[in-house]
């Protein structure tokens, strides 16, 4: 078969890597894939919103299936685009990609179906959303409602950073915002949680705890993610059977009532208090940098494991993973999440040897003329899988600092929630 995956960063290499074990396969593109990806595929320079682009290129390659990685396109309808044109795909439609692509739809989904989440407000103008905050009880939780690749969510402390926060959205930070959500503080700890569809029925596929803060300690900006474990310490089956009751069965419902049968991975971000789980945002793909923790410990064919969503097959297959523990580590340029410099050599990482249980998947990465470029904020993610979250930890910061990149940065407290 051949695979064409879309997609630059880290979750995408791991999704070839991934692909790439399966027997079945002939050939794998990355459109536009990385230095990384071109290890195992052949990397094709187009961008992943040009749709028609894309499709002239599947249909000239004779490409049996597409695996969408990042958010935008599945918003933007590429699933209905090629599917209206024969071309198999793996993922959600557009309408269905809204529960990523607008907060205040997914809010008004569990405010219906009684999901349990934080309660809201939505706002259409600066004016009503200061004067609302004036009233409110901090901290509290500030979103520009589209995407915002993970920096769109704004936790205010006090007046100041509210208004900051309604200001920056309005003024299209975020491209442009006809209105924001305010939400109550939850308090907690937060968990991902991931399930696969095939449109009838659906699967748990793993959870993880992601950590969004640049800071150690999880203080600072918010990023696409500075790091990942999994599973997640706080899973046990009498939480997962909450969280499927409560949270996935009732969203699925939601939107079968509204013409849907919701197809591809489906990521829950949750908040959890006294063993209940809170819904927090959905995203409508697997999470970066969770995939890359979560796929080496997935001991099921993952080509086969799509090919059986995509019949409507799930419920026939058995997913079956590793005993193991894994942890994500995402070195990061300095400056990110702010302005940062690109095109910086990354000097020795090809004399870094990767040896078993241990993984580099490369995000913001170029290869020009044999030397490796970053051209990213998230640049590389270094991966290990071990029975323990401590070693894997000590693991992954011995080999950053082989690396010894002056020019980057990364949390060396990746997972202290489960280890400290």
């Amino acid at each position: 078969m051949k695979i064409a995956i879309l997609g630059n960063g880290g979750r995408e290499h791991a999704l070839a890597l991934s692909i790439s074990k399966s027997k079945k396969v002939q050939k794998i593109f990355c459109l536009p894939g990385n230095a990384g990806t071109a290890n195992i595929a052949e990397n094709i320079l187009l961008n992943v919103n040009n749709f028609e682009l894309i499709y002239d290129f599947l249909k000239k390659k004779q490409i049996d299936l597409v695996i969408v990685g990042p958010e935008k396109p599945l918003v933007n309808g590429i699933v209905n685009y090629l599917k209206k044109r024969n071309i198999s795909v793996f993922g959600p439609n557009k309408n269905s990609a809204q529960l990523e692509g607008s907060k205040i739809f997914t809010k008004k989904i569990c405010k219906k179906y009684k999901i349990p989440t934080a309660s809201f407000g939505i706002f259409k103008s600066k004016k009503s959303a200061i004067k609302f905050v004036n009233k409110s009880k901090l901290p509290i939780v500030i979103k520009a409602d589209g995407l915002a690749a993970g920096k769109g969510v704004y936790i205010c402390n006090n007046l100041k950073e509210s208004n900051i926060a309604i200001n920056e959205i309005f003024d299209g930070k975020f491209g442009f915002a006809k209105s924001i959500l305010i939400e109550e503080f939850l308090k907690g700890e937060e968990m991902s949680f991931f399930v696969i569809s095939d449109g009838k029925s659906f699967q748990s596929f793993q959870t993880a705890q992601d950590h969004k803060r640049v800071g150690e300690g999880d203080v600072g900006k918010n990023t696409g993610g500075m790091g990942a474990y999994c599973p997640s310490n706080l899973i046990n089956k009498k939480l997962e059977k909450k969280i499927i009751n409560r949270i996935i069965k009732p969203t699925f419902k939601a939107l079968k009532d509204l013409g849907d049968n919701y197809s591809g991975f489906l990521y829950a971000g949750l908040m959890i208090k006294d063993n209940n789980p809170y819904l927090i945002e959905y995203n409508v793909r697997m999470g970066d940098p969770e995939c890359q923790t979560i796929l080496p410990l997935l001991k099921s064919d993952f080509l086969e494991l799509i090919l059986a969503c995509n019949k409507r097959k799930l419920s026939n297959f058995k997913i079956k993973w590793k005993k193991n523990k894994s942890m994500c580590i995402v070195l990061c340029t300095k400056g990110y999440p702010d302005k940062y410099r690109k095109n910086i050599e990354i000097k020795e990482l090809s004399k870094i040897k990767i040896t078993k249980n241990n993984y580099l998947f490369h995000a913001g990465t170029n290869k020009k003329n044999g030397k490796f470029y970053s051209i990213g904020g998230r640049v590389l993610n270094f991966v290990n899988i071990s029975n323990s979250f401590f070693k894997s930890r000590n693991n992954i910061i011995k080999i950053i600092k082989k690396l010894n990149w002056k020019n980057g940065f990364y949390r060396k407290d990746i997972g202290y929630r489960a280890i400290d």
